[in-house]
This record gives C-alpha cells, structure tokens and sequence, in this order.
C-alpha cells in the first residue's frame, strides 16, 4: 500500500508541510558530505544564467515565476526550487549561484558551488543544429559550460593541490540534459524512426563531458536521465491525436516520446557503467528522473497532486493541457492555477517546486539512484533516515 488513507485525507498544506519535513530530515543527516556543488544543464537546472546573456529570449523573469519560494522571478523556470537547489539544501550547502552572476555582481560563498546550467542548452555543438536547420535559444552547449568552468576554477584556486582539493570533496549534477537535443531535432523535422542514432551523439557527447570532469579531478558526480517527455504538456499539445493507441492508458502519456526518453537513459546508464569501470576511483551515481516522476501519472494522489494537474500545466495559454506554445507563462492573458502543489508542471515544459521536490527526496530516499546516493556519504548513518512506513513504500512501489 502507498500512502495511508488518513495521510491523503489531510488538507493539502500539510502535505507541503510534511515533505518540507522530510528533506529537512535528510539534510540532518546528509550535511557535510560535500563542500560544493557544481551544476551543469538546461533549462531544468538554470538558476539565472539566461538572463545575463539575453533576458529577451527566455520568459523565466516575470512574474509569476518564482512565486511560490523566491516570491519573485529568479530566471528559474519554475514556481520556485528546482533539483540543484534541494539537492544543495540536502547536504546543507548554499544554493549555487548562476556563474554569470559572478561577472556582474558580488557573490559569497563561490567556493561553496557555481550553477553553469543555461536555459535551452544542448549537448551536441550549435552547428550541429545549424546544419540541420533548427533555431536554438541559445550556443551555450555543454562544452561552454565545461570551459566556463575551467575558466573559474582558474580564480578558485591558484595551486594544483587547493585545486585537487575543492574538486575531488565537491559534487558534481551533471545535466539533466539532452531534453533540448531532441526538441529541436524532432521540431525541425527528423522523425522518431531516426531518432537512435542521435541519441547515441548525445550520449557518446555527455560521457565525453564526464571524462573530462574526472580528468579535471571530479570524484562525485550525479548525473540524470531525462525526464518522461510523452507527458508534458507541451508535447501534449503538439503531438496530439485522436488515434486512443498513442497514449498509455494508465498515465494518459504519449507512448512513443516516452520511449524515445526510455531508449536515452538506458543508452547513458551504459555508458555510465563504462566510464565507472574504467575510473574506479570516482563515485558516478545515475539520477533516475525518469521513474522518480512516472509515480507522479500512475497515482498523483499519493504525492498530493490531482488527476487534472498530472497532465495539465498551472501557468499557460490554455487548451485541453493548457499549454500554447505562442502564449507562455508570464504573458498578460496566462491562465494561473490556484494552487502550484496540485500540478506536476508548471509552464507545460518544467515542473512545480512541488515535482522537484518530490523527485529530489525520491533520489536520496528512494530507489532512484544507482548505485544508491545514500551509501555514498551517509550509510553509517542510514537507519537515522528511515521514513515512516507509508512514505518509503510510496516510493519503492512506484
């Protein structure tokens, strides 16, 4: 059984209240594991890097983004916290601060954490997508961040050894990232049936990334899977048919993109595996995004969420998943939910504060990371987080 009917039966804000509970317990315990954190990705990792390189391309700073937490837009694309955010609040460090802040503004605690994430970066090279014809938000791919990252460590430290030293006691959240790769391939028009072939440049592109991390003395890394894309509203809304066989009819999830999403993190699980045993001195840990969200569609109950907010974003431009992709978030006309919590996305593309926050507690306690994040830092201390019973099995079951 998931989650007791007594549990599910309570008003709402104490559910927010008991999973603010939940991760401060595993902070108590998973603090001083690590002494940064340093964050690579996309849009689903951004924390306000697209703003300094041009605020105009991407809505992620009006109101109401940010709402819930920050209580104002921080250039992250949702209601609040994303995963780097809980996660760096697990281990008791500061939120990361977007690298491009740190050229403009004055930033403590740099040497606690940078988030290189930008928003609509991709994993292969911007002419790559030139070449076939697709317009990107941005060029700043994961080997910009690489290099940006190299350029700071070269004001972080000035020794190999005090270099040596932050890397090899930092953590490392590699991605998540691919998920734009494959919007721009499949917007601009290469079908499903050729997508294998492109997820094997990604992959083979991401493991190119993590050598180098661990070349540069990376001993932690978190690296995701991406999430299931045949449930976002915004593909949704693109693909939708009335052919009844497309969708999974438990979920009510487009089948096709979710395996497409499935094919990917099998693909980069192996790789990890290679990479792993090639480098047995590194710790790389496998984010399971993917199955850490699919409880979310099979039983949103169980995570405070209704069945209309599974598949229909609290913050867009109506339709049937009120999702257009003309009409984003933050414009005058945006039909806004009442309650964030009850919804898994937010703008059709991200998740609520509500969503990462259950994945980022489903990653430390649950079965969603391999090896499992919490024999890492924490095992001699593991019978000090065991949940109550309804909990934990709301994630081993699901």
């Amino acid at each position: 059984m998931g989650l007791s009917s007594s549990l599910l039966s309570l008003k709402l804000p104490f559910i927010r209240l008991l999973l603010l509970l939940l991760i401060a317990t595993i902070r108590g315990v998973a603090g001083g594991c690590y002494t940064s954190i340093y964050s690579f990705g996309d849009s689903y990792v951004d924390s306000g890097n697209m703003q300094y390189l041009d605020a105009d391309v991407f809505g992620c700073y009006v109101p109401p983004f940010g709402e819930s937490y920050f209580h104002l837009p921080t250039g992250r694309c949702s209601n609040g916290r994303l995963i780097v955010d809980l996660t760096a609040e697990l281990f008791g460090l500061p939120l990361p601060q977007p690298y491009l802040k740190t050229w403009n503004e004055s930033v403590v605690n740099v040497q606690e954490g940078i988030n290189f994430a930008v928003s609509g970066a991709t994993v292969l090279d911007a002419s790559f997508f030139e070449d076939i014809g697709s317009v990107v938000l941005t060029n700043v791919t994961l080997r910009y961040q690489l290099n940006w990252f190299k350029d700071f460590l070269v004001s972080l430290c000035n020794k190999s050894s005090e270099c040596n030293k932050i890397i090899g006691s930092s953590i490392f959240l590699v991605g998540e990232m691919g998920g734009d790769d494959y919007n721009y391939m499949l917007f601009s028009g290469i079908s499903l049936e050729d997508m294998p072939a492109y997820v094997a440049l990604v992959v083979k592109a991401m493991a190119t990334a993590i050598n180098e991390l661990i070349d540069l003395g990376a001993v932690n890394l978190l690296v995701p899977g991406i999430l299931p894309i045949g449930c976002t509203p915004s593909y949704l809304t693109k693909y939708e048919t009335e052919d009844t066989e497309e969708y999974d009819p438990e979920t009510g999830c487009l089948i096709k993109y979710n395996k497409l999403a499935e094919y990917h993190n099998e693909q980069l699980q192996k790789e990890l595996h290679s990479i792993q045993a090639l480098n047995p001195q590194t710790n790389i840990v496998y984010a399971d995004y993917y199955n850490a969200s699919m409880g979310f569609f099979r039983s949103p109950a169980q995570y405070g969420f209704t069945r209309e907010g599974t598949l229909k974003s609290c913050c867009g431009g109506g339709g049937p998943y009120n999702y257009n992709a003309s009409l984003g978030c933050g414009q005058p006309s945006t039909i806004l939910c009442d309650d964030p919590s009850q919804y898994v996305s937010w703008d059709g593309v991200h998740l609520t504060e509500a969503a990462y926050a259950w994945i980022t507690v489903g990653l430390l306690q649950g079965p969603y990371t391999t090896p499992r994040l919490s024999t890492l830092c924490i095992s001699e201390n593991a019978t000090k987080i065991q949940m109550t019973t309804h909990v934990n099995k709301s994630f081993s079951e699901h």
